[in-house]
């Protein structure tokens, strides 16, 4: 009977307008266990090496059964590299994987980005599954498929388009992470906003003040996944309006890349978001009360408003844009908030300048 009310919550939950159920709950181990069992004779379950990562993963893993194996990989953007995938291909073939094989990932969207591609990758592709630990993952990189590892020179410029069959967003692991990385989190929540526009973005206005404890996290991350998964499924090839979602991303992978990745995903996607809003003003494409609205949003939440990193090693890394065309960088540029524009080129001299005011305050939030 328990299972039964258990699959009845579980479907309630289901998104399926990619293809595959996208489920967000508070606590899914039973549900993602048996969901394991009844798709796969044999499971290896990879999970990001950190305490709680690990023994969440464990932890399914045991009520998977004996038929399950925990292969544990150091990650952090750091180690997102082709070295470290090596190191999980050579784990799975130790571990006897086939393409009977189900792989379930645990953690955050460096976990997904990388142990997804390696399911896309051995044997020429296995079924996948991921489990996602952080708010980053559950709104944003487990999400449509993009997998891939990071280059010296740029984010993300080695993968492949490969759906997982199914994601679960645990949302109780929002409780083991540090503050700052929740709230950092946030920057991919905002950006979804902003593309949406409305009630949406309003909402998180209203919940800005209040302590992250009042939030209503399930019901924020599902709206935030129906804003992915609504544009997702209209190009799955990300050849157009889902470039839109890539709203501050060229800044911010440029951000990471320039500051060694000291600057994390998080808080470049928010320098990104801010970034993209003084290009976009200084393109004559936004209004300076709707950017003021975002900006107050970030400050309010407490992200970052400026970096340290060198303007000129931004503008480089940038050239290394995957979503440059004929050599020339591509902007996703917002023209209201809920109306984002992609395919923009600008000048370098607007692009430089933006860059330059990513240094300072912005004067509207300076005390």
């Amino acid at each position: 009977m328990a299972a039964q009310e258990e699959d009845r919550a579980l479907t309630a939950l289901v998104n399926e307008e990619l293809g595959y159920p996208i489920v967000v709950g508070d606590d899914l181990r039973a549900p993602i266990a048996r969901f394991a069992a009844e798709r796969a004779t044999r499971v290896v379950v990879l999970c990001d090496d950190n305490r709680f990562v690990r023994k969440l993963a464990n932890s399914i893993a045991t009520k998977i059964g004996a038929t399950s194996r925990v292969l544990p990989v150091a990650l952090g953007e750091a180690n997102k590299r082709l070295a470290t995938l090596e190191r999980v291909l050579d784990g799975l073939l130790a571990a006897e994987t086939d393409r009977e094989t189900l792989l379930l990932g645990v953690g955050g969207g460096v976990a997904s980005d990388l142990f997804g591609f390696a399911a896309a990758t051995y044997a020429r592709g296995v079924r996948y599954a991921h489990v996602a630990t952080t708010l980053t993952a559950m709104v944003d990189a487990a999400i449509g498929g993009k997998t891939g590892v990071d280059l010296q020179r740029g984010k993300n410029l080695v993968g492949a388009f490969s759906d997982p069959v199914a994601v679960f967003c645990q949302v109780s692991a929002l409780q083991t992470l540090p503050f700052r990385t929740l709230r950092e989190g946030l920057a991919e929540v905002l950006k979804a906003g902003i593309v949406e526009g409305g009630a949406f973005f309003e909402a998180l206005e209203e919940l800005a003040p209040h302590p992250f404890s009042r939030w209503p996290w399930e019901a924020l991350i599902a709206a935030a996944i129906r804003v992915k998964t609504a544009i997702v499924a209209g190009d799955r090839s990300d050849r157009g309006p889902r470039e839109r979602l890539n709203l501050g991303h060229t800044f911010a992978h440029a951000i990471e890349v320039a500051s060694g990745y000291r600057t994390s995903h998080g808080a470049a996607v928010a320098l990104g978001l801010r970034a993209a809003g003084i290009l976009a003003l200084l393109t004559g494409r936004f209004h300076e009360g709707e950017h003021v609205r975002v900006l107050a949003l970030l400050a309010l939440l407490g992200m970052p408003l400026r970096t340290t990193a060198d303007p000129r090693a931004i503008f480089t890394a940038m050239r290394a844009d995957k979503k440059r065309r004929g050599g020339r960088v591509r902007f996703v540029l917002p023209r209201a908030i809920g109306e984002v524009e992609y395919g923009v080129i600008c000048p370098d001299s607007a692009v430089r300048a933006t860059i330059a005011r990513l240094a300072q305050l912005p004067a509207e939030v300076r005390r």
